[in-house]
């Protein structure tokens, strides 16, 4: 499992970790670290034009350190001293080994730089880049030669991702010690490129993680897998609510990401039409066409998915309020969402729920704009869980998974090709397959995430390696390949 952390929780464990090194030593290994991965980048380091751009704080510190080991090396080291004060020691040893100053705004020095390192602000960092600086980050964006940021892209909240204003951009992001949240959450994931950690031995200091991400190897241990005694029903009953006479693909979809996921068992319910489209297209399902607002003669189920396509009259409202009146684990999604934002008192159950909704529908249960849930992820997912009292999976470039007292974690898996609709129906019959298995809202959750990113990649890359579009039946096709590969 990869872990991140706070600012705070980082400073902690530096602190407590310099107190048993020499003074210096920690900024050593960063620097040191730091220089062999810029040298790495480099066709040859010898006669390179490198420039860095160097705040007041350690940041700066260690890229001077870093570029002085780069100077001996032969590069020609420019350093634009931004910053109101600058690291004597690392200043020195730049000097010392050959390395220029230049007073900012030092932009020409940018533009012909072929490494340009980014040491303005550091995790300690946080609100919109100020001059000098920010003419540096727009600078940087628009030159030819590589960015590799120190620890963090200037501009980038390394607790939460959060970017006010304009950013660094890299290709590359050398951070030291451990991983820190920004790193993984859009919208700063976006500015970090490539992320390489430098161990400078923080491991044995750091608390338990802010923030988490699953492997496929923690994927994979978490899966339910058939033993020579199981059967349809010992692995899994998932009823799912899905579909309408007017959106029948919800219900396609989301059964499709049931059945390829592995239920033992799907129960579908809904109207006429959509419980047509399901027989065509899912014989192995089980289909149940609701006169009224019961789903008592669907049968027995250890888990509901409800929402997708089934819309938002009375009658759905209804039938929302059978299905959460259960006693077993529901996701909700979609239509669910917007009918439980009407009223939330549908969510007062003693039985787990998993909402997995996107930024809208979040902000709609929130009574929050949007665009300031896309620019603080990780913020609302936590209010989420706690004004909502359930497992909350916030759809996104980054989707988050968070349950109060746990770690938020992070998928890793995806592809821009998933932006396409019907997609996130099939996520909500992954994870209902897994809720029906006996996997906590959590942990079904984020399995769920993952697999639906792993197939969504296998989808979209061709023979050749290149990508391209995908539907979301594709998804659910791909599902029993993923699986196999883990």
């Amino acid at each position: 499992m990869r872990t991140a952390y706070t600012s705070e929780q980082i400073r902690t464990a530096e602190h407590a970790l310099m107190a048993t090194v020499a003074e210096g030593e920690l900024m050593r290994r960063a620097a040191t670290g730091l220089a062999v991965v810029c040298a790495g980048l480099l066709p040859g380091v010898y006669g390179s034009r490198v420039a860095l751009l160097v705040g007041s704080g350690d940041n700066g510190g260690d890229a001077l350190y870093a570029g002085a080991r780069l100077a001996r090396r032969g590069a020609r080291v420019e350093a634009i001293l931004a910053g109101s004060r600058t690291h004597e020691g690392g200043l020195a040893a730049l000097r010392e080994a050959g390395g220029r100053t230049v007073e900012p705004p030092g932009h020409e020095v940018v533009e012909r730089a072929d490494l340009i390192v980014d040491g303005l602000v550091g995790i300690g960092g946080a609100g919109e880049l100020r001059e000098p600086y920010r003419g540096l980050a727009l600078a940087a964006e628009r030159a030819p030669g590589l960015v590799v940021a120190v620890d963090v892209p200037s501009g980038v909240d390394a607790s939460s991702g959060q970017v006010a204003g304009v950013a660094v951009r890299a290709q590359l992001t050398v951070t030291f010690g451990a991983c820190k949240n920004g790193l993984l959450i859009d919208p700063g994931k976006s500015h970090c490129g490539r992320v390489e950690l430098v161990d400078i031995g923080l491991g044995p200091y750091l608390p338990d993680p802010d923030v988490a991400s699953l492997t496929d190897e923690d994927v994979a241990d978490l899966l339910p897998t058939p033993e020579a005694e199981s059967d349809k029903y010992r692995r899994g009953v998932i009823g799912i609510v899905a579909g309408s006479d007017r959106f029948t693909g919800a219900a396609v979809l989301s059964v499709g990401g049931a059945v390829r996921a592995g239920a033992g068992l799907v129960r579908f319910a809904g109207a006429e039409a959509a419980a047509r489209q399901v027989r065509n297209s899912w014989p192995e399902a089980i289909t149940t066409v609701l006169d009224g607002p019961s789903v008592a003669e669907v049968g027995r189920v250890q888990a509901w998915v409800l929402g997708p396509g089934m819309g938002t009259g009375p009658e759905a409202e209804a039938l929302a309020r059978a299905v959460l009146a259960t006693d077993v684990p529901v996701l909700v999604d979609a239509d669910g969402l917007t009918l439980l934002a009407r009223d939330r008192s549908m969510l007062r159950r003693s039985a787990p729920t998993v909402l997995t909704p996107h930024a809208g529908e979040l902000s709609r249960l929130l009574e929050v704009p949007s665009d300031r849930i896309e620019a603080a992820r990780l913020e609302h997912v936590r209010r989420a869980v706690d004004e909502l009292g359930t497992v909350v999976l916030l759809k996104g470039s980054t989707t988050l998974i968070a349950e109060e007292g746990r770690p938020v974690r992070v998928n890793a898996t995806g592809t821009p090709w998933l932006a396409t609709g019907g997609t996130g129906d099939v996520l909500s019959g992954i994870a209902g397959t897994l809720l029906a298995a006996g996997l906590s809202g959590y942990d079904a959750a984020s399995a769920a995430a993952h697999l639906h990113g792993l197939a969504a990649q296998a989808a979209s890359t061709g023979k050749s390696g290149g990508h391209g579009p995908i539907a979301a039946m594709d998804v659910a096709q791909t599902l029993p390949q993923v699986i196999r590969s883990l």
